[in-house]
């Protein structure tokens, strides 16, 4: 039993679940997209979304781990609506063709969960020549956010529904490094510390969000954007460090928290009507918690947006 159960403003707690949080609710007639859908939160995520009614497209790298997911949970619930398409975000290739296709397929989009990750790996550089964190929990997401949002606007405007965008973060964005943002040195090796580049890809998520929140809200156009820590969970993010993993796999039914109760929060964001126009916050355990300095900095957003923005268009 997760021993952290003491609730929050908005009625749940670290103990909550994603089925709790969202039961009630009827997500008919919305659409998401969920990335790392194939696995661990991803899709457990999708599970509870299809189980409230929303049609759930799983952006996967491995399609076929995507496709077993989806065989699982139509097993569990026949009327799921799910969908998988290919998506590798150490690619921006693959980002932009994913966006082209989803595009051009006449979908709706009323969610945007930006879920995948990678955790504290060797020094590695993506298929762009970027470091592989930065890369894959960042900027791939930026960039997809940035082609998906014209659909996301006209689904908002035709639907009189109000579009979400979740950026998965954790509380290690407290362990960016000094800087926050190492603008001059994201592929600087000898400098590269796997947790602490970890921290910025993770700080970059609330920041991203941020900045959108902003931009969206001078642009008056009804979609939030938020971000989120999930909590402790024991999932293959640890595959980079065995003593780790190991220590998860011993404690993690006292100290850690479930993947059903992992999904909660960023369920909780993405479909209760308590978040309702709320728009550039953080949460944690369902409720809104409070983020480092750093991730609360605007003009650091700004100059992470023009930053990532420059980089996903010289590639």
């Amino acid at each position: 039993m997760w021993i952290f159960s003491r609730k929050g403003p908005s009625g749940f707690s670290a103990s909550s679940t994603a089925e709790e949080v969202t039961k009630g609710i009827d997500g008919t007639g919305l659409t998401a997209i969920v990335t790392g859908a194939s696995s661990g939160l991803g899709a457990e995520t999708t599970r509870v979304l299809t189980l409230r009614g929303v049609h759930v497209i799983m952006a996967v790298r491995n399609t076929d781990a995507g496709k077993n997911v989806k065989e699982q949970i139509l097993k569990e619930n026949p009327n799921a609506k799910i969908d998988v398409m290919e998506l590798d975000l150490t690619s921006m290739g693959s980002v932009r063709k994913f966006a082209s296709d989803y595009n051009a397929s006449g979908l709706p989009l009323n969610l945007l969960i930006n879920n995948a990750g990678v955790m504290a790996t060797p020094f590695k550089l993506s298929q762009d020549n970027i470091e592989l964190q930065f890369a894959t929990n960042h900027l791939g997401h930026f960039l997809l956010t940035n082609h998906l949002l014209e659909t996301m606007k006209k689904t908002a405007r035709d639907s009189n529904k109000e579009g979400r965008i979740v950026n998965l973060s954790s509380m290690a964005h407290q362990y960016a490094y000094r800087e926050g943002i190492r603008f001059d040195k994201i592929n600087d090796e000898s400098g590269y510390n796997s947790i602490n580049a970890y921290g910025q890809s993770k700080l970059a998520n609330i920041l991203h969000a941020n900045e959108l929140a902003k931009r969206l809200k001078e642009e008056g156009v009804d979609i939030t954007a938020n971000s989120l820590h999930p909590g402790m969970i024991a999932t293959n993010l640890l595959r980079y460090h065995s003593i780790m993993n190991v220590l998860t796999q011993a404690l993690g039914k006292f100290m850690l928290k479930s993947v059903q109760q992992g999904a909660a929060t960023q369920c909780y964001v993405a479909l209760h009507p308590q978040v309702k126009r709320i728009s550039g916050e953080y949460f944690a355990d369902c409720n809104k918690a409070k983020a480092s300095a750093l991730s609360q900095d605007a003009e650091l957003a700004r100059k992470l947006w023009d930053f990532s923005f420059s980089m996903t268009n010289q590639n």
